[in-house]
């Protein structure tokens, strides 16, 4: 039985849960981390010494890092599926996650923190206004790749689009400007359509 610790309003959390419904693995969530507390304790620091969200644990096997987690859990559960047998469409969707990760998430992160977990009075709108400009720019070249699949790596989903599939989520549900992507957004209507993602993805954002 895989265990996972971690609180489902993680977006990180949210990977691991997406990808393990995705596959059908049984599996136990343990809440942790944020308004549940226990990631700085000693039995969680041993398990996981950044003291973040998710860790992953099957058979003893400790895992942390989101896009590992779902790597691992693809490659194991997942074969032809999440993880694509072709070497260049794997490539294709491993390129998904880590631009998500080095491009996406910083003006992700300035948007949701600051009109989700700060307090209108604190916000920084300039700061907001600049990443959702960057933001409009960046799903641009995701569009573009869309205008020839149905996802970001292919006709079928992949690794690739577990974390981009997170940021949309966001992006779709935050008041900002937003450009008209229209094959960003066929795309997000076919994640939307997903009960896996409609389950552990579209939910409150807090």
């Amino acid at each position: 039985m895989i265990k996972v610790w971690g609180r489902l309003t993680s977006s990180n959390v949210q990977k691991v849960m997406w990808c393990i419904d995705e596959l059908g693995v049984p599996h136990e969530r343990i809440d942790i981390g944020g308004p549940f507390g226990g990631n700085k304790e000693p039995k969680y620091l041993a398990m996981n010494p950044n003291g973040l969200v998710p860790t992953l644990e099957e058979d003893g096997f400790l895992l942390w890092e989101s896009n590992a987690c779902v790597r691992y859990l693809s490659a194991k559960y997942g074969a032809g599926k999440l993880w694509p047998n072709d070497l260049r469409v794997r490539g294709d969707a491993d390129r998904w996650m880590d631009w998500q990760l080095t491009t996406l998430a910083g003006p992700s992160t300035v948007i949701f923190w600051g009109l989700v977990r700060t307090k209108p009075e604190d916000r920084d709108m300039k700061a907001i206004e600049a990443a959702a400009k960057k933001l409009n720019e960046l799903w641009t070249v995701v569009d573009k790749v869309l205008a020839t699949r149905k996802f970001v790596a292919g006709d079928q989903l992949t690794i690739g689009d577990i974390p981009m599939g997170i940021a949309a989520y966001r992006w779709f549900n935050l008041p900002v400007q937003r450009d008209r992507h229209p094959n960003f957004e066929a795309w997000y209507g076919r994640l939307t359509e997903r009960p896996a993602y409609k389950k552990n993805i579209m939910n409150p954002l807090v």
